[in-house]
């Protein structure tokens, strides 16, 4: 991958709606070469998909939490974290290192919502042995965008 190519990444997690002609300005290129290297970092799975971000609260998730979950799972078995990660709700699964087995990111209504999904989603599975959650008050910054250019 080069500078062209980070450039091109950059702008694209900026605006996914780019069109080749706006990005082949901002790089110096034909949109026809814009294109294909789009069409190969799309082919190397380096871009993974293209979505559109919504505000939580206007679609009626405001709550954002982080759920710490320990679970009987032998090490390296994945099956709980794709079980987990079939919730709606649940927007993140990591698996990590520590105490704890898995920290996912969830989004809910409100306070009650979250009791009902860590009660009734996630706690109800045979070999969850236990959570710890983290309710977010306020987000400074929330992002998907990788530093590709920033890297160096």
């Amino acid at each position: 991958m080069d500078e062209i190519d980070q450039k091109i990444l950059a702008l694209l997690q900026k605006n996914a709606r780019a069109t080749n002609a706006d990005i082949a300005k901002e790089v110096g290129m034909a949109p026809s070469g814009v294109f294909e290297r789009i069409r190969k970092l799309e082919e190397r799975g380096i871009i993974l998909s293209y979505e559109a971000r919504l505000h939580p609260k206007s679609v009626g998730l405001g709550l954002l939490a982080y759920v710490f979950v320990r679970s009987a799972d032998k090490a390296g078995e994945l099956k709980n974290a794709r079980t987990l990660s079939k919730i709606p709700e649940v927007l993140e699964v990591h698996h990590i290192a520590g105490e704890d087995c898995y920290l996912l990111k969830v989004r809910t209504t409100d306070t009650d919502a979250l009791g009902k999904l860590l009660r009734e989603k996630i706690g109800a599975l045979p070999s969850i042995q236990s959570t710890r959650t983290t309710i977010v008050m306020d987000t400074v910054k929330e992002t998907m965008c990788l530093p590709v250019n920033e890297t160096k």
